[in-house]
């Protein structure tokens, strides 16, 4: 039997031949040696070209190498194979979502992250896989960050796995101590001379819709001007698709014939896309290509030697308290602008033009956030379960997962049935975290396809999802209406629907034989509401009903509030699944600061279907002009669907009570004489002597309402002025210290004429207060030494009082005023009260709370 032919050595001396990173070959062949490698280089220098065929000629088995977008494995795949003189799917191949070229004798995989992470999950141990190099680390994408922390996991396991991480810019000491001190092969830059030139526009960039048109009609003529002076193929970087279309329109109508502009998104149809990135042949016309931010690090336009930067970013922002996600546009960070500036230089002298103030760069971050931090976790907490690290407790990551966002997330996965009580995942949660799909995709496309009647409901199912999942926006938010045009070939990216729709439908036909969660069958025969019962399988949280009839502001199950456009063609529909709300303010809100952008009309019985684990029958009750007043409500989340008066109950009255004195704090309650006394002393005793005495401040009587108010509750409390609050703080006290309270802290003193003196203990929330004494001078002749209380911590500040009970002095330190102020004092009086004594020896006379006339008698 012949032996196989011996794997494929790629001839480095042709593929690196020009390249800056060529030079640090020696040293990037030593350190892929050492098992785990990170190499920092900027953009332009080669890295992406050069460093994947080094590391599969020392690596035996297969080598993948991951970048962020899907345009940009195609072009990294394309240029490595040209360059090696094979074809794409031989030695070099890629993978894609939705594509794949690779064959038998395949050396070099490119991939996208989320490629990796299913791959990963399914067999942690990539059998066949010797190398795995992650692109553009510093990018800081979600997935990214998760492989980086499991495959330096799998490296424990396989000490034979080389793992690489590559990036333009990035903190190289954190990445290579979670890959165990990798070394770090820093290729320095080789940019030929670059000018940089700013053209700001007069108008706003930015206003409450996003970029303005004003602006886009500045940038466009600043391009225009700027390549005709500079004759060169030019870059320029916009935010988003929707910009780089209508700059492309702008351009084509002040360049005309002579230059070729193209437009260079993730939403384009794979041959344009290859057109753009693919350069200008011999006799071909110069070129513009209008780019959202994929052309920044990841990939490479050749032939440019102008750059015209907006400046701007589409980035992700979550608004936690109304669930909502999405993209919106800010400046881009000062890194991201070098680098598209940099895009100028690499094959020559070359020129930037940012349109947009040189003042503005200093108020633009250094670096963009990590996506893990202002993300939708939920995919992520998925994979992180199905890793074996719920939460991502115990993985080593570079920046961990927010707690509340993860713990929601989980929670999310917990109500479709795909992680246990533990956060573990359920049979059904692997089978879907291996789907090329997200979560809540999955779970539309697979319950919807089982759910829907009819044949076929898999391809019904697929056109949902695929409608929602792609970057298609419904006019008016109707998402029926987008199905229709899809079908009918009439609305943008029709083929790009097409080939995914028919992607997501093998994929549902393979789930519907193995999956074992119950269907939820859908009732309504009518398409366009079948369309609203398979988004509310995915987001139970966003079935929302209309406010009132005429409305077109909803009420989500969340508790968010949203508005359909005005224009929309659902406004007759009491009932709707919501995919995709905004952020809004102003008429098109409607007043409730959110705006729907994606929905489908839904029926009640799919509705409750749909959001069966939200029904919910309970009981409320509010405190309402001193009454409990209880109601039997049932409600879909945040929804009510019905409320009746019933009867209150203790079970009732005191979760009522507690929530509105917790509302409005402890001035709620009724305040005599008794209570402040006693929360007063506890203070104070507290404040000298901490535990076990409670601590009476507002924030801590409040946090501990159960101990010692609701006690003082019951069925029967239908006034606030009825609770004994004296009575609740006692439960609060210490046992047996509490025998020592009157002691500690008592509420009278003694005075030498014979009484007693009430004693006013300082504010629970006075950080340093005195106990107060305020009785007449006379009654405390004699008396040299100032009382002391809690154990002698803490000396009594008396208030001494002239016979009609006016301050005379103010003293902590008897003895001193005795033989000093007074004098003074018994010169001012005694004229004044002559019949009370004013005796020149404070400290013989006796002590007396009456007369001279009444004390002889």
């Amino acid at each position: 039997m012949p032996s196989p032919p011996p794997p494929h050595r790629f001839d480095l001396d042709a593929i690196g031949a020009g390249l800056p990173v060529a030079s640090a070959r020696e040293e990037l062949e030593a350190a892929a040696r050492r098992g785990a490698m990170v190499v920092t280089a900027p953009p332009g220098t080669g890295k992406t070209t050069l460093v994947p065929p080094l590391v599969a000629n020392l690596a035996e088995g297969l080598t993948l190498v991951t970048q962020p977008r899907r345009v940009a494995v195609r072009a990294a795949a394309r240029r490595i194979a040209l360059l090696d003189g094979s074809e794409l799917g031989g030695p070099v191949g890629f993978t894609v979502r939705g594509q794949r070229q690779v064959g038998r004798s395949t050396r070099l995989e490119m991939i996208t992250p989320g490629v990796l992470l299913r791959r990963l999950l399914a067999d942690p141990a990539l059998p066949g896989v010797a190398a795995v190099v992650l692109d553009e680390v510093h990018e800081r994408s979600l997935e990214t960050d998760l492989l980086l922390g499991m495959l330096a996991e799998v490296r424990q396991l396989r000490e034979d796995l080389l793992v690489g991480a590559m990036s333009a810019t990035l903190d190289a000491a954190a990445v290579s101590a979670l890959l165990d001190d990798a070394p770090v092969v820093d290729v320095p830059s080789a940019l030929h001379p670059l000018t940089l030139s700013y053209a700001p526009s007069p108008t706003l960039r930015l206003d409450a819709r996003g970029i303005t048109r004003d602006y886009l009609d500045h940038l466009a003529r600043t391009t225009a001007r700027a390549q005709r002076e500079a004759g060169s193929d030019a870059l320029v970087f916009v935010p988003g698709a929707r910009e780089v279309d209508e700059v492309v329109s702008r351009l084509q109508g002040l360049v005309g014939e002579q230059v070729e502009v193209l437009a260079l998104h993730g939403r384009l149809p794979t041959a344009q896309q290859d057109r753009a990135t693919g350069g200008r042949r011999p006799g071909e016309p110069q070129r513009i290509v209008v780019s959202t931010s994929i052309a920044e690090s990841s990939l490479t336009v050749p032939g440019v030697h102008l750059v015209v930067d907006a400046g701007l970013s589409r980035e992700v922002r979550r608004d936690r308290g109304r669930d909502m996600s999405g993209l919106v546009t800010v400046s881009a960070s000062r890194a991201a602008a070098a680098q598209r500036a940099g895009r100028a230089a690499r094959l020559g002298p070359g020129h930037a033009v940012r349109v947009f103030a040189q003042s503005d760069l200093a108020g633009m971050p250094a670096q963009s956030a990590p996506e893990i931090t202002s993300v939708d976790l939920t995919d992520a907490a998925l994979w992180l379960a199905c890793w074996g690290t719920p939460r991502g407790d115990g993985l080593a990551l570079l920046t961990p997962p927010p707690a509340a966002e993860i713990t929601a997330a989980e929670q999310t996965l917990r109500a479709l049935s795909l992680v246990d009580a533990s956060g573990l995942p359920t049979d059904s949660g692997t089978r879907v975290s291996r789907m090329p799909i997200g979560v809540r995709e999955a779970r539309a496309l697979v319950d919807g396809a089982r759910g829907l009647p009819g044949r076929d409901g898999a391809r019904r199912a697929a056109e949902v999802v695929a409608a929602v999942s792609d970057d298609h926006r419904p006019v008016g938010a109707d998402l029926p209406r987008l199905l229709q045009e899809l079908r009918s070939a009439r609305a943008p990216g029709t083929e790009r629907w097409a080939r995914e729709r028919d992607r997501l439908a093998r994929i549902a036909r393979d789930a519907l034989g193995d999956s074992s969660r119950g269907a939820r069958r859908v009732t309504s025969p009518d398409a366009a509401e079948q369309a609203g019962a398979i988004l509310a399988l995915a987001r139970p949280e966003r079935i929302a009903r209309r406010i009132e009839d005429g409305s077109r502001s909803y009420l989500l199950a969340s508790g968010t509030r949203a508005a359909l456009p005005e224009s929309s063609g659902l406004l007759a529909a009491p009932w709707l699944a919501v995919w995709e709300v905004q952020r809004a303010e102003g008429r098109a809100a409607d007043g409730t600061g959110a705006v729907i952008r994606t929905a489908a009309p839904l029926t009640e019985e799919d509705a409750f279907l749909a959001g069966a684990d939200l029904l919910r029958d309970e009981r409320t009750a509010v405190l309402e002009s001193g009454t409990v007043r209880a109601r039997a409500r049932r409600a879909l989340g945040a929804i009510e669907l019905s409320s009746t008066p019933v009867p209150a109950t203790k079970q009732d009255t005191v979760p009522a009570v507690l929530a509105h004195v917790r509302s409005r704090g402890l001035d709620a309650l009724p305040a005599n004489d008794t209570a402040r006394s006693l929360r007063a002393r506890l203070a104070l005793v507290h404040r000298e002597l901490g535990a076990p005495w409670p601590a009476m401040d507002e924030a801590s009587l409040l946090s501990t309402m159960e101990t010692w108010l609701a006690p003082q509750l019951s069925a029967r409390t239908t006034h606030l002025t009825s609770v004994d609050v004296a009575g609740g703080l006692r439960h609060l006290l210490p046992w047996p210290e509490a025998a020592e309270l009157d002691a500690l802290a008592p509420q009278r003193l003694a005075v030498p004429s014979g009484s007693s003196a009430r004693i006013d203990h300082p504010a629970p929330d006075a950080e340093d207060g005195r106990p107060v004494v305020a009785v007449k001078l006379q009654e405390v002749f004699g008396l040299s030494e100032t009382p002391r209380v809690v154990r002698g911590r803490v000396p009594v500040l008396f208030h001494l009082l002239s016979p009609a009970r006016q301050p005379l002095a103010i003293t902590d330190d008897l003895r001193s005023f005795w033989d000093g102020p007074y004098q003074d004092v018994r010169k001012q009086m005694r004229g004044r009260y002559p019949k009370h004594p004013w005796p020149e020896d404070p400290w013989t006379a006796p002590a007396t709370a009456r007369t001279k006339r009444a004390a002889g008698r």
